[in-house]
């Protein structure tokens, strides 16, 4: 008994270490996940109660690019010991009109950024690519009031705005029974592609709380 324990928590171990690691070479992944945050959720569950300037009413967010994020087949990088210069606040500053704050812009590239091979100005003008890329449902930003709805109709939502995807390049997140993240499986040179088994995390609520844009 003591022998399989042993052995289940080698395993485990290995696996965490696999999922994601830390500290590596910048460049070596195999595409990029974009994950795209609802601000009015995020405002609701933490954004509110830090007074994140994102969440202010005359803002406006609806769907805001948390990031851009190197991947792998099975697991991911981060925090790359790139040897690129870190980005100004001027330029971190430059990004928060589709991330929301530059205090995201920085946190994503010290996390993903430096991964992606790329100088922090290049890695920005990629992200901006990408979102600029993908169709946001308009449907989403004529809400009135919150509603409780299937994560699928998000998936759908997407889906129909953009067709050029297919169903296993797009997951949608929840977190709190909230729709949390869609996130878009993007090749190294941003076209649509599968998502690997651990970028995959379907929200499966049939009424996941959807706040509108205030």
């Amino acid at each position: 008994m003591i022998r399989i324990l042993m052995t289940l928590l080698s395993i485990t171990a290995i696996a965490a270490t696999t999922a994601r690691a830390e500290g590596e070479r910048p460049g070596q992944f195999d595409y990029y996940v974009m994950a795209l945050s609802w601000s009015p959720n995020w405002c609701a569950l933490e954004g509110d109660a830090r007074n994140s300037p994102q969440c202010a009413p005359q803002k406006d967010h609806g769907w805001v690019l948390h990031g851009l994020w190197p991947q792998k087949e099975r697991g991911w990088p981060s925090y790359c010991r790139a040897n690129t210069r870190a980005p100004s606040r001027a330029m971190t500053g430059a990004m928060a009109d589709i991330m929301g704050t530059g205090g995201l812009a920085w946190h994503q590239w010290k996390k993903h950024g430096t991964c992606s091979g790329l100088d922090a100005a290049d890695y920005y003008a990629l992200s901006r690519e990408a979102y600029a890329r993908v169709n946001r449902p308009e449907v989403l930003r004529k809400l009135g009031k919150t509603i409780a709805l299937p994560a699928r109709v998000i998936e759908d939502a997407f889906l129909e705005a953009n067709p050029d995807f297919d169903a296993d390049q797009i997951t949608v997140t929840c977190k709190s029974n909230h729709i949390q993240e869609v996130r878009i499986c993007l090749t190294r040179d941003l076209k649509p592609r599968r998502c690997g088994v651990d970028a995959l995390h379907d929200c499966t609520a049939k009424k996941a709380v959807l706040n509108p844009i205030r």
